[in-house]
């Protein structure tokens, strides 16, 4: 079994899919043509949406993890050149849908404004996500939204104060007792 097999099997066991995983599957990218570039405006920009999704509350945020930055390399070295467009323009749809609902910019509205407008973005994409088409392109705000989780869950941070984490296992132990409000395990 190769590495891209293995990786296939393992999506399959797992049953969770990313949008982009096909980039992971697909072998090295040799062209740099489809690359977007993100500016420090961009990060701080999903850092904010991030930090909306996941906030800081007994355990950090996305902002602390770092999760602006993660998604601008994951767009950068793993989306298709159509993806990344989707979510670049992505970007500024969200950003025109707060000047429209708000009458002012993402970064400049309340963080209950933020929270509103994600809650709404969230559930449009919900709803084309049920009527789309295999062909049709994935929706921006749910790219947006996989990278948050993917990125803050994958981190130090999220592994390590979100989650319980053991950093070197010992025996498998497959029944833990688990009492609600207990952490998932990382």
């Amino acid at each position: 079994m190769n590495r891209r097999e293995a990786l296939s099997t393992v999506t399959l066991l797992l049953g969770g899919t990313i949008l982009g995983a096909e980039a992971f599957l697909s072998g090295c990218k040799t062209s740099t043509s489809g690359t977007v570039a993100f500016t420090t405006d961009d990060i701080a920009f999903l850092d904010e949406v991030a930090e909306t999704i996941l906030p800081e509350t007994g355990t950090p945020g996305a902002k602390a993890a770092a999760v602006g930055k993660f998604m601008t390399v994951i767009v950068k070295d793993n989306y298709t050149e159509k993806d990344q467009q989707v979510f670049m323009k992505g970007m500024d749809k969200l950003n025109d849908a707060s000047k429209e609902k708000y009458g002012s910019v993402f970064m400049k509205i309340t963080p209950q404004q933020r929270h509103d407008l994600l809650v709404s973005l969230d559930a449009e994409q919900k709803e084309y996500q049920k009527n789309k088409k295999k062909e049709d392109p994935a929706h921006y705000f749910r790219m947006m939204k996989e990278l948050t989780l993917w990125g803050y869950f994958s981190s130090e941070i999220g592994a390590t104060k979100a989650l319980r984490y053991v950093a070197v296992p010992g025996r498998y132990d497959g029944c833990i007792p688990y009492k609600k409000g207990d952490k998932a395990w990382a």
